[in-house]
């Protein structure tokens, strides 16, 4: 069964994302469960999310799912802005709702550059690294 689309293409703060996160190295787009995702040989940000047992509700539709470093996710989820993501959540992800606040968008930059790196092969952080030296 196809999901079905829960985004729309002109919105602002997934061209503002999109253009962060297709900046990295090797970085591409594709749709899966009504989301796009962002990935190398692995997912490392998907726009918008959903809790547990809550997937009708479009609160966090505007929202970037991250995979951050194990000691800055506990300071996440303290944020007001954060929230535990329906299916990524057990596996370390963290949401930031786009709608809380108006973004920082050098924190997600920060938030996509600390998951890309938790994800990417080797060879692309090397990259990475090199383009910023």
């Amino acid at each position: 069964m196809a999901h079905p689309r829960r985004y729309r293409d002109d919105d602002p703060y997934l061209a503002r994302l999109r253009g962060l996160a297709l900046a990295l190295p090797g970085a591409q787009e594709k749709e899966s469960h009504g989301h796009p995702n962002f990935f190398t040989t692995k997912v490392f940000a998907v726009f918008g999310g959903m809790l547990k047992g809550d997937h009708h509700s479009d609160t966090y539709a505007q929202s970037v799912l991250v995979l951050p470093d194990e000691d800055e996710r506990a300071a996440l989820l303290e944020d007001e802005r954060c929230f535990l993501p329906a299916y990524y959540g057990p596996s370390g992800w963290v949401g930031l709702n786009f709608r809380a606040t108006e973004p920082d968008w050098d924190e997600v930059a920060d938030l996509l550059d600390m998951s890309y790196r938790n994800t990417a092969p080797k060879r692309l952080v090397t990259e990475l690294d090199g383009r910023s030296g």
